[in-house]
């Protein structure tokens, strides 16, 4: 019985760097959502291995504010990236061209705090584009959030909460709010796609951010923990059968 629609889909293609949305995309099972966090950015700290790496190696929202305010559009064709923020204009690069990777250094350094570690080089966990994401999950997810939870904590809160804070790919309405407690363990089709939910999206200093501004004016996480005694936001789930997902389309809980 379809539960109600698909409200958004969300990518970002650079990790932390970025948001795009999108009106349709196929989904592959195993993998993540096409081109999403496809590439991140080191930080000069990083102690990398070849493959998936943890958060922590990264320049990210958590830490450098500034980043949560860049929108991007990616031109799949051709793996070009195109970065837009209030303080820093507009950059068009190709994120796999080590000739870009100076110019792009110059444009993305003044939103990284100085006493911070810097960015110094851009790398992908999927040379071959066979569908591995740098997710905070040490597995490819797609992540699944509920637009009734996000306007109860904002009702919460007083305050108006855009989904860009939380960095979604999917968000869902018709759920009643924070119902996807429940989907743990379950699985969900949307359109022709089903993935199963792996577990919850424990959340970051990031959410404390207006996307807007790239500025902390919301204790999110604060607001989680009072009112739920955690701070969970978000599912993260695997594609088991793979299928095609359109912004409108039913889902339901199976």
């Amino acid at each position: 019985m379809t539960a109600g629609h698909l409200a958004h889909i969300c990518r970002h293609p650079i990790k932390g760097h970025g948001r795009e949305m999108l009106a349709s995309v196929a989904l592959s099972a195993g993998a993540c959502l096409p081109w999403d966090r496809h590439w991140a950015v080191a930080h000069d700290a990083a102690k990398l291995t070849d493959g998936w790496n943890p958060c922590m190696n990264f320049a990210r929202g958590a830490k450098a504010y500034a980043l949560n305010a860049i929108e991007s559009d990616l031109d799949e064709s051709t793996a070009t990236v195109t970065l837009r923020h209030p303080d820093r204009g507009e950059i068009t690069f190709r994120p796999d061209d080590a000739t870009d990777l100076p110019r792009f250094l110059d444009w993305v350094r003044p939103l990284n705090p100085e006493n911070r570690a810097q960015p110094v080089r851009i790398v992908t966990a999927d040379p071959n584009n066979s569908g591995r994401g740098m997710t905070d999950s040490d597995f490819p997810s797609i992540s699944i959030l509920n637009m009734a939870s996000l306007k109860d904590l904002s009702t919460r809160m007083g305050q108006d909460l855009s989904i860009h804070r939380w960095r979604g790919n999917l968000w869902l309405d018709g759920a009643a709010p924070w119902a996807e407690w429940d989907w743990v363990g379950k699985d969900i089709r949307i359109g022709s796609a089903v993935l199963t939910i792996r577990e919850r999206i424990t959340r970051c200093m990031a959410t404390t951010c207006e996307p807007a501004t790239g500025k902390s004016n919301a204790d999110t996480l604060g607001a989680l923990e009072r009112n739920f005694g955690h701070q969970d936001f978000g599912l993260y789930a695997v594609v088991t059968e793979p299928g095609t997902i359109t912004t409108g389309d039913g889902w339901s809980i199976q």
